[in-house]
């Protein structure tokens, strides 16, 4: 695992763009798994600025959605499916055939995990897999537990998640969720985990014990090979 520190949220996010597109640059056809929330935001926008720059090194990447919760409509603004269209499929372009995302209120949610299980093992692999820590240890939204399940999957929200900040606003918040599991995930070639925000401290702490257990979903990353953690100092050193 490869570790850095940042002084500010611009470097981190800088450097994880510079990764991303060092990635891209090897591998057009890239397939990248994006997480959303507020620790990846600084990363897309930088690469949206690439993509402003130089569009056709854009032509071939495939994007994948980490997660979803259950029971909003796409066009709320606060679905992962409104952010990630935002952020990440409007500014680089991204055409629906190079687009996998759980859609955000089906008819069966099982049914739609099922779905996008198929579309991922159909397609092979995640390149490169970007996710934030959530202030409980959680992955996408694979939550603390006694087991951990390996593939697409619907996950009850627990209370931490569900004060997530795209949820603040809702008078009634989700209960469940859509997610790749957590073999989805460590079948990544490549992982950055960013570390940044307040609530982590605890989280991050106990990560770096590298007692590996499912009660911290993260503390599995310390089992992959080529993880680059980028962690803001202040979060590091609270």
């Amino acid at each position: 695992m490869s570790i850095r520190l940042f002084k500010t949220y611009d470097e981190m996010s800088e450097y994880a763009a510079e990764l991303v597109l060092g990635d891209l640059s090897l591998n057009p056809r890239l397939k990248l798994c994006a997480a959303t929330g507020s620790s990846p935001l600084g990363t897309y926008r930088f690469l949206a600025e690439a993509h402003a720059k130089t569009p056709r090194s854009f032509k071939g990447l495939q994007l994948i959605k980490l997660d979803e919760w259950v029971g909003l409509p796409k066009e709320h603004p606060a679905s992962c499916e409104h952010y990630i269209r935002e952020h990440l499929i409007e500014p680089l372009k991204i055409a629906d055939r190079r687009y996998i995302g759980f859609r955000t209120n089906p008819a069966s949610p099982k049914n739609e995990c099922k779905r996008i299980q198929a579309l991922l093992e159909a397609q092979g692999p995640i390149d490169l897999c970007i996710l934030g820590l959530g202030s409980n240890g959680h992955l996408g939204l694979n939550e603390p537990a006694e087991v951990l399940r390996p593939f697409c999957h619907v996950a009850a929200l627990s209370e931490q998640t569900k004060q997530h900040g795209m949820l603040q606003d809702l008078e009634q918040r989700p209960e469940f969720g859509m997610t790749l599991g957590m073999q989805n995930i460590l079948g990544s070639k490549k992982i950055i985990l960013l570390v940044q925000g307040t609530g982590k401290q605890n989280a991050f702490g106990a990560f770096r014990r590298m007692d590996i257990n499912p009660r911290l979903p993260v503390s599995f990353l310390w089992l992959h090979d080529r993880v680059e953690l980028l962690v803001m100092e202040k979060v590091a050193f609270p």
